[in-house]
């Protein structure tokens, strides 16, 4: 199924080409979040972003930076996150957030997968506010895309 939608833009909130590009370069460079070297390009009311960055919060940060933006039509998210993670660090850093969580036993089996940069999550915690510390703890490190959550939540103590 097709959207054939299309956006008309007020003539007051109309810039050309070059005026949005130069909008959305001055929101993203204001943006303490976004990385120098995400750029955007404008045609047509259309925002195109590319770069690299480290973090998929930089990414959306990049993204919602440029959208609001009057004459901006579509925004299309290019940015690549082009961190390498070590699998093992990842592990370590996951390992480490549980400790430091006083919401997760110390004798928890959760273990975390890393491949190309998705962190698959598994073993089982028992309440949502042990859950949301060992995804929360995955979502933090640094280069993950993306976390498949395979947790069970038990609710058993």
């Amino acid at each position: 199924m097709h959207n054939n939608l299309a956006v008309r833009l007020p003539d007051s909130d109309y810039r050309d080409d070059v005026q949005l590009a130069t909008a959305a370069n001055n929101a993203l460079a204001d943006n303490v979040t976004v990385p120098e070297g995400v750029e955007a390009t404008a045609l047509d009311g259309d925002i195109t972003l590319s770069g690299t960055v480290q973090y998929l919060t930089q990414r959306a940060a990049a993204e919602t930076a440029v959208a609001g933006l009057a004459g901006v039509r579509n925004v299309a998210n290019a940015i690549e996150i082009s961190y390498v993670i070590n699998p093992v660090d990842v592990d370590l850093h996951v390992q480490q957030a549980l400790d430091r969580s006083a919401l997760v036993p110390d004798d928890s089996d959760v273990t975390s997968d890393t491949k190309d940069n998705v962190i698959t999550l598994t073993g089982h915690v028992r309440t949502w506010a042990e859950h949301d510390a060992v995804v929360g703890a995955a979502w933090i490190a640094l280069g993950v895309i993306d976390v498949r959550d395979e947790l069970q939540v038990t609710g058993t103590p």
